[in-house]
């Protein structure tokens, strides 16, 4: 005869045995109320998570996107783009420091790749206060523009884990910005 602790184990592990991990999804990290941790698993998977939060954006927003060449920034803007409803393709702007992605209402979204900007002086010159009055503003490298960026944003801070897996770290700062974060907890989550 087989031990109720010994069945209960057997039965744990026969559970434990029929689930592979791409099954096995981590406990969300909530650091505090206004931030929070998230591994993707695949570049379809940053793409789905940024068109969420493209379909919440509005002329206005702050999305600051931090991290190494090869993070996944681009792919989490395309989702973004396509999200918000963009009509056009989606490419890094490195060399060109901003693009501009149009919906078919006229509105226009904003990616911007402030890697190459030299200086503070230079990055004025963009007019951030223009773009942010015509739509949302997407910064890869922000941390480049030396106290420009506004203070209340979202920010998201992209890491390589492997292959196709990122950790991406979010942190609101202000009201509109933990709404924001809401609806990606959602996406990320459930719930909605």
């Amino acid at each position: 005869m087989i031990s109720v602790a010994k069945s209960t184990r057997l039965s744990t592990l026969w559970v434990w045995s029929r689930i592979h991990p791409p099954d096995i999804i981590p406990a969300m990290s909530i650091l505090d109320a206004h931030s929070m941790d998230f591994f993707s698993r695949s570049p379809e998977h940053t793409r789905r998570l940024g068109m969420r939060l493209g379909r919440a954006l509005q002329a206005g927003d702050v999305i600051c996107l931090q991290g190494d060449l090869g993070a996944g920034k681009t792919t989490f803007v395309q989702g973004i783009a396509n999200g918000w409803g963009s009509q056009d393709s989606v490419s890094s702007p490195t060399f060109i420091i901003v693009n501009m992605y149009r919906r078919g209402d006229e509105a226009r979204l904003f990616h911007m790749d402030a890697y190459r900007l030299d200086s503070t002086l230079e990055a004025e010159e963009l007019d951030l206060d223009s773009m942010l009055a015509q739509g949302p503003l997407l910064i890869e490298w922000p941390e480049r523009m030396n106290g420009l960026v506004p203070r209340e944003r979202l920010w998201i801070n992209l890491e390589h884990v492997d292959e196709e897996e990122r950790e991406m770290k979010f942190k609101a700062t202000g009201k509109r910005y933990d709404d924001l974060l809401e609806v990606i907890r959602r996406a990320a989550y459930g719930g909605d």
